[in-house]
């Protein structure tokens, strides 16, 4: 007989295929990642703060132009030969071609300042976007959850339109014998009208949950795997508020621009220092091959602007003095969120104690009353008021369950580590250095192809 059963599930197997496998909140993770256009913005714009490096760069060489310039005339002229005046018409072409070097050789040192305010503004930018994939980390895991809990609330109000069916069904039969009234009948018909309405909403609730679940993570579920444990964060509020201040990325996003705004004062200082630059040309005339060359030395220096020059340092110093500000003030923001999802968790975890006994409880009164009915002690009311105390214990301890597991994750975002690599994925990543790298020296046209390769590569991350 016991080989007869397991002949029956293989066959059964095959014939029906292997079963699906669950998505699971890791698959749902590097799908958001992968499939992330807001992460790909924020790329596209950490490559353009890549290239300001470039630019900055580029200011140190020299640079190297041509002109070529042409003119033809046309006219009349008049000449006195003898005391006879002759007229006639003439033309002429002339044209010049030159090439010019010039390069900077003095400019109170604002131009390697710049480079290095490029460089820290990159490394600011990196920061924003490690930012934005803790926010899309932490959006997949809402949505993932939030489809699980709007999965059990539908299936929980389903069993309740199924329950008071059932009550319905039974009043009804005492009616048609005469242990209840009509009363008892009608009230059963509201209550089951009451929860096929919630049994709409909460089917209506999880499409909404399906759609942001699709927006989020690039697909819409299917059958999803049980929640894998909360991650683990800090093991007091304390640890996990220092942890917060030194890794969180907007604290080291506005350190990088606390140097920026630092550099951005001294090259306003500079901006009033003297200029030299030097310059060679050659230039041949194409109508008579004439050849002229030329080395120039040029200095200059503002005496008097208006006050612009004043302006701009002072300029300069206002918002040295509010990216600090900012930078503080940051620093209370994180430790602030840090707190509230210290304290949510707290609190969703007393909920989820308090729910299990509510629940227990619920279950207990439901049977006893459901047993009293049927002995004819209590009414049919009674019984639909005791499975709907069952039905909001049960929804509250899903919710206080889903909550409690988002907050584990908002408290590892506030940390700062809410990432891909902090999270061990195993996936690849996005790699920031690597088209800075190609392009932090300034490389010309010729290097394109190189830098087309990159973009490839990096495209397939």
């Amino acid at each position: 007989m016991r080989k007869l059963i397991v002949a029956i599930v293989t066959m059964s197997g095959l014939a029906f295929g292997a079963p699906v496998r669950s998505e699971t909140l890791t698959d749902a993770l590097i799908s958001a990642y992968r499939n992330s256009h807001l992460l790909e913005q924020n790329r596209a714009v950490l490559r353009a703060a890549d290239e300001d490096v470039a630019v900055a760069v580029s200011s140190l060489r020299p640079v190297i132009s041509w002109a070529m310039s042409g003119t033809w005339a046309e006219g009349q002229y008049r000449q006195n030969i003898g005391g006879i005046q002759y007229t006639g018409d003439s033309d002429s072409l002339s044209g010049t071609a030159s090439l010019t070097a010039s390069i900077l050789l003095y400019n109170g040192g604002r131009t390697q300042m710049g480079i290095e305010a490029a460089q820290e503004s990159v490394l600011a930018t990196r920061q924003s976007l490690i930012n934005v994939e803790q926010q899309v980390l932490l959006a997949a895991v809402s949505a993932y959850v939030d489809v699980r809990l709007q999965t059990e609330i539908v299936a929980l109000r389903e069993s309740n339109v199924r329950t008071i069916g059932q009550e319905l069904q039974a009043a009804r039969d005492r009616f048609e014998v005469g242990e209840v009234t009509r009363t008892d009948v009608a009230q059963a018909e509201a209550s089951l009208a009451l929860a096929e309405s919630s049994l709409a909403s909460a089917r209506g609730a999880l499409a909404v949950a399906r759609e942001t679940y699709k927006a989020t993570v690039g697909h819409f579920p299917g059958v999803l795997a049980p929640l894998p444990r909360a991650p683990v964060t800090a093991r007091n509020l304390d640890e996990a508020k220092a942890v917060a201040l030194r890794s969180h990325p907007t604290v080291r996003q506005y350190q990088h621009q606390v140097k920026v705004a630092d550099l951005s004062v001294a090259i306003a200082k500079a901006a009033m220092l003297p200029t030299v630059s030097g310059s060679v040309g050659v230039s041949q005339g194409l109508d008579d091959g004439l050849t002229n060359k030329s080395v120039g030395l040029s200095v200059s220096q503002t005496l008097y602007g208006g006050g612009e020059l004043s302006a701009l340092y002072r300029r300069a110093l206002a918002n040295k003095e509010a990216v600090r500000a900012a930078l503080h003030q940051n620093g209370v923001t994180v430790e602030q969120s840090v707190g509230t999802a210290w304290a949510s968790i707290q609190v969703s975890t007393a909920a989820i104690e308090a729910s299990r006994s509510g629940v227990s409880a619920a279950q207990t009164a439901f049977d006893g009353v459901r047993e009293e009915a049927r002995l004819g002690s209590r009414t049919t009311l009674d019984v639909l008021d005791a499975e709907l105390t069952l039905l909001t214990a049960r929804a509250s301890q899903l919710e206080a369950e889903a909550n409690r597991y988002i907050y584990s994750y908002s408290l590892l975002s506030s940390m700062g580590l809410l990432t891909v690599d902090h999270l061990n994925l195993g996936i690849p990543t996005y790699d920031p250095e690597a088209y800075y790298n190609a392009v932090k020296n300034a490389p010309v046209s010729v290097q394109g192809k190189k830098l087309d390769r990159i973009m490839e590569k990096l495209g397939n991350k």
